[in-house]
């Protein structure tokens, strides 16, 4: 039993937690925009929700607590009290204390801190009441709320509600609740057009009416073409065509009725209401004879004297001239509009979503990728064998893997907007806490990566933020004297480029002051006096470790702590780091991340004895190569289509024993940002790799950044593209 309550417990906990989190955003929505109700009925649904679920799993102390901060929403969205950024700030500090509330047991410094926290809420609600009556008296919860109101001696009581009265309040409350968090109902219209001959003369375009139309929701459209003439008599000017329009949108008639708002009166537009959202969800869709009778084209006697033909309905009350063909048609197209929603609100209602620990997903992917080794094995055996049976079973076998890999992978992709909304946070509080007016822009939002990637984000993330808003953005006046807007602007945005995601966070501050920088890096040691930099390398110098141009130490900056772990963060994800900075226009910071940290198409290639795996995304083309190389050297360059390419002899650099053979091949790498050539013996062919880490021995050698295990139980190295490009460029800059 008790096991089964701690289950439960831990769902309160995590439902919670994901609450917390949209409160937060709602907060900062909210600040933007503080006449927002639906904003504001949000935030009090939130805090509704996490105080009925404490109260029912027993936890009574933030029942108690989160009481207090939806009353006072409560008196904000009734009305009677305004938001504020004291306010805002307030709530962000209680569900601050909420989550610790989560995380920690009751102790006397965090029950103190309620009772601190509870006191401002009232002290607020009394403060900012409109009415000017004492809005503390509502709340009953705390005896504080009551020793915080004043005097009430002069005044008459009220009246006591009666039972009935609550209840009846409670009932209307809820249902006001439920209208506002739930969607408004679907309904579908039947939009019969026939506009006035002249329509066209009067500057009308029907076809942009009904265009408006179809942008309110799901639309069947069915022209009338009965009305036209022969050519001979068809005049240009003339509207001879009507329309039947099935619409199922949440816009209610008025709305519909206003987009004919300009129409004249010779125009003829009647708008019917088939049904509503429960009705399309339940039962049958409507029969073709059901929608003729209900548009009034035929009587019911009408069907019953051509049910007994042995044709469809619509062809029989064609042939008797009942109805045209164009009437069916349009019939039929309603039904089938009219299936159509049913059917997809009977899907949305089946749609079931569940929770999955991220632990198990792990232990998925795991055996996806003993899977791929294992058919890679399997393939190899086949061909030893000779067995065709086999082969064919390991072909079957590949394609299933690979599309289970693929589902797999894609349950781990999330969206980096589950990151870019905590920042909203960040940027708010540097703000504060820096006498800034600071505006932060996220793009890209819904841009995906392997949820492993983006845990691994978010501390580099926050780094660079932080140091774009003290280091970057300067104080208003500043800005004002430089004719630049008072708030300043940090851009963070996300996009995809191959196998990689770009993500760059751009303010438009001061930018990096070179000067500074390298004074500071001479002053610590890090370079000498003397030495000539380009401004790319004086940049790079704030990745140095214990590096900052901060004048003093504050709970911001100056410790030396944050750029280098940015720089050694993403360089373990694979990835780059880059800096683009304009004296008085802004910097920008550049990352480039690989989407997934576990499964990666690759080329297997041969030095010696040994294989390696290069990632099939840096790679450009495959070339012969049979230029001697100098001895003891393992870099040099060769020109190849009139660019001299620089590249890496990799059988000198990791030392690999042996002859080599009369003819190598040259693999062409990218890493974005420039190519350099990579000297193998030969090429093996395409890899599905299945990345693992290197252990500690090898976790530092240059040029590598994992294994994988090839089908004959065999470990090839994985070459990291990033690293030897360094090691080129470096030697390039001695040069």
């Amino acid at each position: 039993m008790s096991e089964s309550l701690d289950k439960i417990a831990e769902v309160f906990l995590s439902e919670a937690n994901d609450l917390l989190d949209k409160l937060e955003e709602y907060l900062l929505e909210l600040e933007q925009n503080p006449d927002d109700m639906d904003t504001i009925s949000a935030v009090f649904r939130s805090m509704h929700t996490i105080k009925g679920s404490a109260g029912m799993f027993g936890f009574d102390a933030i029942s108690r607590f989160t009481h207090e901060a939806e009353t006072t929403f409560d008196e904000v969205r009734n009305g009677r009290v305004a938001v504020s950024s004291e306010l805002i700030t307030l709530t962000l500090q209680a569900r601050d204390h909420i989550r610790e509330m989560l995380d920690n047991e009751n102790t006397p410094a965090i029950a103190a801190e309620t009772e601190r926290l509870i006191k401002e809420f009232q002290v607020y609600l009394l403060k900012h009441d409109k009415t000017g009556k004492s809005l503390a008296e509502g709340s009953a919860s705390t005896q504080g709320a009551k020793d915080a109101q004043p005097s009430q001696a002069t005044q008459p009581a009220p009246a006591a509600p009666s039972a009935t009265d609550s209840a009846a309040k409670t009932k209307a409350a809820e249902k006001a609740d439920l209208i506002t968090e739930e969607e408004l109902p679907e309904i579908t219209w039947r939009i019969k057009l026939e506009f006035s001959p002249d329509v066209f003369i009067n500057g009308t375009r029907p076809h942009a009416l009904i265009a408006e139309l179809a942008e309110m929701g799901a639309i069947s459209i069915s022209p009338h073409f009965s009305g036209v003439p022969r050519l001979h008599d068809l005049n240009p000017e003339k509207c001879y065509v009507s329309w039947d329009v099935i619409l199922t949108t949440t816009k209610t008639e008025e709305d519909i009725k206003e987009v004919f708002i300009f129409l004249d009166d010779t125009s003829k537009i009647s708008i019917q209401k088939i049904t509503d959202s429960d009705q399309a969800s339940s039962g049958a869709p409507k029969k073709l004879g059901e929608i003729l009778v209900d548009k009034k084209l035929v009587t019911q006697e009408d069907i019953k004297d051509v049910l007994g033909g042995q044709k469809p309905i619509g062809t029989l009350l064609t042939e008797k001239k009942m109805v045209s063909r164009e009437d069916v048609q349009a019939a039929l197209a309603e039904q089938k509009h009219l299936k159509e929603q049913s059917e997809k609100k009977n899907q949305e209602l089946n749609a079931q979503t569940i929770k999955v620990n991220s632990a198990k997903l792990d232990k998925l992917i795991d055996l996806v990728g003993e899977l791929v080794t294992f058919n890679a094995r399997l393939n190899q055996v086949a061909s030893t064998v000779s067995s065709q049976q086999l082969a064919t079973l390991g072909e079957q076998g590949e394609r299933l893997i690979l599309e289970l890999r693929d589902t797999t992978m894609d349950m781990r992709m999330l969206p980096i907007g589950t990151i870019f909304s905590r920042f909203r946070r960040l940027v708010r509080d540097l703000a504060s806490g820096t006498h800034k007016d600071i505006e932060l822009i996220t793009e890209g939002a819904e841009t995906e990566l392997d949820k492993t990637v983006i845990e691994k984000l978010n501390d580099p993330l926050v780094h660079l933020i932080r140091n774009s808003c003290d280091h970057g953005i300067e104080l208003p006046d500043e800005r004002t004297q430089k004719g630049k807007d008072p708030t300043g602007k940090v851009r963070l945005r996300a996009q995809h480029a191959g196998a990689f995601v770009l993500i760059t966070i751009e303010d438009d501050g001061a930018g990096l002051n070179r000067e500074k920088i390298k004074a500071k890096a001479v002053e610590r040691g890090l370079i000498n006096a003397n030495d000539e930099l380009s401004d790319s390398e004086i940049d790079n110098l704030i990745f140095m470790p214990g590096f900052s141009t901060a004048e003093k130490v504050t709970s911001i900056s100056g410790r030396g702590v944050g750029m280098d772990v940015v720089k050694k963060d993403i360089t373990s994800l694979g990835g780059s780091v880059t800096i683009q900075s304009a004296p008085g226009k802004g910097t920008i910071f550049t990352l480039k991340i690989p989407l997934t940290l576990a499964i990666i198409e690759g080329i297997l290639v041969q030095l010696g004895e040994n294989f390696y795996i290069l990632p099939l995304s840096n790679v450009v083309e495959c070339l012969e190569f049979d230029q001697p190389m100098k001895k003891n050297s393992f870099c040099s360059s060769m020109k190849i289509r009139d660019e001299m390419m620089p590249f890496i002899d990799l059988r000198t650099f990791f030392g690999v024993e042996g002859e080599r053979p009369e003819i190598q091949q040259m693999v062409i790498v990218t890493d974005q940002d420039s190519r350099v050539g990579l000297i193998i013996d030969r090429v093996i062919g395409n890899y599905q790799t299945v990345i693992k880490p290197l252990g500690r021995l090898y976790q530092n050698v240059s040029g590598l950044s994992g294994a994988t295990i090839l089908g004959d139980g065999s470990v090839a190295l994985i070459l990291d593209v990033y690293k030897l490009s360094d090691i080129v460029r470096k030697l390039d800059t001695k040069a």
